[in-house]
């Protein structure tokens, strides 16, 4: 099998990104690029970020996870603990994110150091769920070989009557990570693939060194 796509090309033109309209914190901008994702009728799931782990293997890992939060101190996503990623996570927690938005001709990439959030704040989120959400966190023993679906539709009928008229619990095996950022990059997307690209850098005084790059 073969296919060229030599040919698949697109001009980038939509914005710039130059040293005046670089903030000193690097989350201010990445706030004022969601929005504009956010604010843009065909960007859909613009919270869909990739996350990137060394694999138990040796082998790096990527998979697409929802950010459900961020904050000046970094990104919360929420998984199981005991899928792949988890123990990925446990054993180093060294991890890479990364978001793109082509209607914006955007992308991001970071850097950071992911930690389990506090348990009453995967709590409080925990109980946002929609109850299908919360039982399936119960039923499905991610990331690990199982027989077929009706192993997971079954699991799910039973915790459906355990938890039949009461509130559904966290698993404890369930929960958020912090990714606190040291490293994240800005490509604005420009013609003549001379992208505007940023670097931001955490130094020892909780300040960010910002480098543009080579396109």
């Amino acid at each position: 099998m073969e296919k060229d796509l030599s040919n698949y090309r697109r001009v980038y033109q939509r914005a710039k990104l130059d040293e005046s309209s670089v903030p000193e914190n690097p989350m201010e901008l990445f706030r004022n690029w969601f929005y504009d994702a956010e604010k843009h009728e065909d960007c859909i799931e613009v919270n869909a970020m990739s996350l990137a782990t060394s694999g138990l293997d040796g082998f790096p890992r990527i998979r697409v996870v929802l950010l459900k939060k961020f904050t000046w101190e970094g990104f919360i996503f929420y998984t199981n603990y005991n899928s792949a990623k988890g123990k990925a996570i446990a054993k180093n927690p060294k991890v890479s994110l990364a978001f793109f938005w082509p209607k914006m001709e955007r992308q991001i990439i970071i850097k950071g150091i992911a930690g389990k959030l506090a348990e009453n704040l995967s709590d409080g989120y925990f109980e946002t769920r929609p109850r299908g959400s919360q039982i399936a966190a119960w039923s499905s023993p991610q990331s690990e070989v199982i027989p077929g679906k009706e192993f997971l539709e079954n699991r799910f009928k039973e915790f459906e009557k355990k938890f039949e008229n009461q509130e559904v619990p966290r698993p404890s095996f369930w929960g958020g990570y912090l990714v606190k950022p040291v490293e994240m990059e800005f490509w604005q997307g420009r013609p003549n693939r001379l992208h505007d690209r940023f670097r931001y850098t955490l130094q020892d005084d909780f300040s960010w060194k910002i480098e543009r790059l080579g396109s």
